[in-house]
């Protein structure tokens, strides 16, 4: 079980979607919320949402059909 990047969102499109995957019964974190001092804007640094690489195939059905 290892962590794999499913995409890179700003701030608030990662959170929506890491509790959209939670919804779906897929653990989900966001990486790097926290890093930039304009809250990981796009042009910034990017927010890095990770889920399990067994999950990654429908994480990116759930994050593609968003």
């Amino acid at each position: 079980m290892s962590l794999v990047e499913l995409g890179r969102y700003d701030r608030n499109e990662a959170h929506i979607l890491v509790a959209r995957l939670d919804s779906e019964g897929i653990p989900a974190l966001a990486f790097d919320a926290g890093a930039s001092i304009a809250d990981g804007s796009w042009l910034l640094i990017p927010v890095r949402v990770m889920v399990d690489e067994d999950d990654l195939d429908a994480a990116r059905a759930i994050a593609d059909a968003a």
